[in-house]
């Protein structure tokens, strides 16, 4: 297993490459929202920005839980901590409930981000962006990166969940998050197939709309199953999907782009 530890970040490192640059060239070939003055004029830095958030946030992440996620699943395996080894879970159902419960785990910080206001606050500068596609996905404050990773980890610890397991629960959400957040336009029935099971593109935007009542809902990342569940689940934007405005009217379009006035967005009065 510490084998898995060492070679985390090469693993991770590759998949978000490859995730990365096929989202890029698809969202090219096929993009569902075409607004030139935005996806142009503004899109170069809008991804500067948002990857620079991306970097401070894998930054201080790293200082703070330097082997991450996967260090927090080889801590408490080696002292044996966590209900699923204390119950004699075999490997591989311990492996898939780990999954699915930190899939839950993701959905139900999403939602208390946009309840708690202290939360919302940091949460806010995911949503400011004026624009939505794959680096959307990059833009969480270095804060809310942090305290998602001591939720997970607490979560992690709760569970005893396998480190296999939880390497590929955050390639799988890092992908998955770049996927659901894509310029994309998928055939409607593949995308009607896809979203019974994961979170497409088009189902996630409506979470990215400017009118609260479609922000409010759509909260997950994987699996789609946990907003029909507790009924935030919303199938279509009231203007249709091809007229949706994203992000916050309360900042406008220009603002959110520069990166100071997004890392200094949670600190600003409402």
């Amino acid at each position: 297993m510490l084998f898995f530890g060492i070679a985390e970040p090469l693993w991770r490192l590759v998949a978000f490459g490859a995730a990365f640059t096929l989202l890029a060239l698809f969202e090219l070939s096929h993009p569902r929202l075409e607004r030139p003055e935005l996806m142009k004029a503004l899109k170069a830095r809008r991804w500067a920005t948002n990857l620079s958030i991306l970097l401070l946030s894998s930054l201080l992440l790293r200082v703070a839980f330097p082997a991450a996620a996967i260090g927090v699943a080889l801590w408490a395996d080696a002292r044996g901590y966590g209900a699923l080894p204390a119950l004699g879970v075999p490997p591989l159902l311990a492996g898939l409930i780990a999954f699915v419960a930190l899939d839950f785990a993701v959905w139900l910080e999403h939602v208390a981000s946009h309840k708690l206001p202290i939360l919302w606050r940091i949460h806010r500068v995911h949503h400011a962006d004026p624009g939505v596609d794959l680096t959307t996905a990059l833009r969480f404050h270095p804060l809310e990166i942090l305290l998602s990773m001591v939720w997970k980890a607490a979560v992690i610890i709760a569970l005893g969940a396998p480190a296999l397991s939880v390497l590929l629960f955050e390639i799988v959400l890092n992908a998955g998050a770049m996927f659901n957040h894509a310029n994309l336009r998928l055939p409607h029935r593949a995308d009607s197939i896809l979203r019974r099971l994961i979170v497409t593109p088009d189902m996630h935007r409506i979470h990215h709309s400017v009118e609260r009542i479609e922000t409010d809902s759509n909260y997950g990342f994987n699996f789609s199953i946990w907003d029909r569940l507790f009924s935030t689940y919303v199938a279509q934007p009231a203007s249709g999907d091809d007229a949706i405005e994203t992000g916050l009217k309360a900042y406008g379009r220009k603002e959110p782009t520069k990166l100071v006035w997004s890392l200094m967005l949670p600190f600003r009065r409402n």
